[in-house]
């Protein structure tokens, strides 16, 4: 399996090469060439564990690592996980909940970054030299990818955050990790701030090539390649469960990372209806899927702040396949957007953009009074951002297909939030024991240059 830029100036490279890459060259991000059709492994798969499933739908895409050495990195990666499914999915209500917050930093980010600082400690084993990771967080990325290579030989990673802008406890995750190959960074700015540094830098070939820059965010496609398992493997146990032909996935959105993975996942064959994006009021994605306009707007702070984010990282790989895949005209596109601030697609013959997906807005006051209503109905406590997927996914309701909200993160890590919907705090030994660590963190300028004279000083 080889992989090419969205952008089309770059020539195939393999997995590994990919992992290692981040974004291309050019500026676009990596896709497989191919995706593969696996409409007549689903029955196989179906009856498989998680970990044996994560083998089978990887090893389909990282061809250049042999079959037991794969295995072994998915199998340590996914035994960090509390739970004994790994992903497992709970009856709440009229839906299934697919929880992802099992593993170290109880956020969805585990499942992927879990596997990719694996990964990268391999291929490093392998190779020789280093890597220095340059990620942007809008709060949980940035555990899970400092969770997943801390303390790792030849690997320094330094996470930006916005200063103020992540929950407390988020940011507490970060910060109380003192290993000396962490470093993290508060930037006066907003999460769209850090994601721009970010992708500067990375634009900087030159500096990138001499510093040996790698990311974790998912621009990387190894991330969204590890959370595409999860979605096979929910919707196995719940076809298995009610009998029904296809599901429909509810998503919170902010980056499109995630959605993605199901997009992904829908294509490869897997019999999903529709894919429903949630979004807060920072709400660019479900604009664009209801109208065809992606268009800036200015970032607004919320109770779930991993979806504050008004220019979703992601979303150039989905323009690439509605395009068609030519690159050119995604080119054009993405000049319009860094021109203009929108760039614009046409609807097709039902008004929407694309028929797979349906798209709402959940704010504050909807997620505070879902969360409260799940608690007293069903005695199930959503954190914020599953909180989003669940509201707007009751709009969207099929009796055909049932429904998979995604759980993206445990409700402990949202104290306040929590306390304001159902008047109490939630929870968790691996949280209440950060309550008294030591911390250690640099207050930055939202300023490419400083970041870069940081990372020089520091590498």
């Amino acid at each position: 399996m080889k992989y090419i830029s969205t952008r089309g100036q770059m020539e195939p490279i393999e997995f590994q090469d990919a992992v290692m890459t981040g974004l291309a060259p050019d500026g676009g991000l990596l896709l497989p060439q191919e995706l593969p059709d696996v409409g007549n492994k689903l029955e196989a798969w179906s009856k498989l564990s998680y970990t044996e499933l994560a083998f089978e739908v990887i090893r389909l895409f990282a061809t250049d690592i042999p079959d037991a050495d794969l295995k072994q990195l998915i199998d340590d990666s996914y035994a960090t996980f509390e739970h004994p499914e790994v992903c497992p999915s709970v009856d709440v209500g009229d839906f299934q909940i697919l929880e992802l917050f099992h593993g170290p930093t109880l956020a969805f980010k585990d499942v992927a970054l879990q596997f990719l600082g694996n990964l990268f400690a391999y291929i490093l084993e392998k190779r020789g030299g280093k890597l220095n990771i340059l990620g942007a967080t809008s709060g949980d990325t940035g555990s899970a990818a400092i969770h997943g290579v801390r303390g790792k030989p030849n690997i320094n990673i330094f996470i930006m955050h916005p200063e103020g802008r992540t929950s407390p406890l988020q940011e507490k995750q970060m910060t109380s990790v003192l290993d000396a190959n962490v470093f993290n960074l508060a930037v006066d700015g907003s999460f769209d701030d850090c994601q721009n540094i970010m992708k500067t830098t990375f634009g900087d070939v030159p500096f990138k090539t001499e510093h040996s820059l790698g990311s974790v965010n998912s621009v990387n496609w190894a991330r969204v390649l590890a959370q595409t398992v999860y979605y096979f493997y929910a919707a196995f146990r719940t076809l298995e469960k009610t009998g029904a032909s296809t599901v429909q996935f509810s998503v919170p959105t902010g980056n499109f990372g995630d959605i993605l993975a199901g997009y992904l996942a829908q294509q490869m064959g897997l019999p999903v209806s529709k894919l429903i994006l949630a979004t807060n009021e920072n709400d660019i994605l479900t604009r664009f899927f209801n109208t065809g306009e992606y268009s800036k707007a200015q970032a607004v702070p919320t109770i779930s702040p991993s979806m504050d984010i008004q220019v979703a990282s992601n979303f150039e790989r989905y323009l690439y396949f509605k395009v068609g895949k030519d690159a050119a005209k995604l080119v054009d596109l993405m000049n319009d957007f860094k021109d203009k601030g929108v760039l614009k697609v046409a609807l097709n013959e039902t008004g929407v953009v694309d028929d797979l997906f349906a798209a709402g807005r959940g704010d504050t006051a909807s997620t505070l009074e879902t969360i409260k209503r799940y608690k007293e109905q069903y005695g199930y406590v959503l954190d914020p951002h599953t909180a989003v997927g669940v509201y707007v996914a009751e709009k969207f309701r099929s009796p055909e297909s049932p429904t998979i909200c995604l759980a993206t993160a445990h409700p402990a890590k949202f104290t306040q939030a929590i306390i304001d919907a159902i008047g109490e705090a939630v929870h968790h030994p691996t949280l209440d024991a950060l309550e008294h660590a030591e911390t250690r963190c640099e207050t930055i300028a939202n300023d490419v240059d400083l970041v870069k004279q940081y990372l020089v000083e520091h590498i």
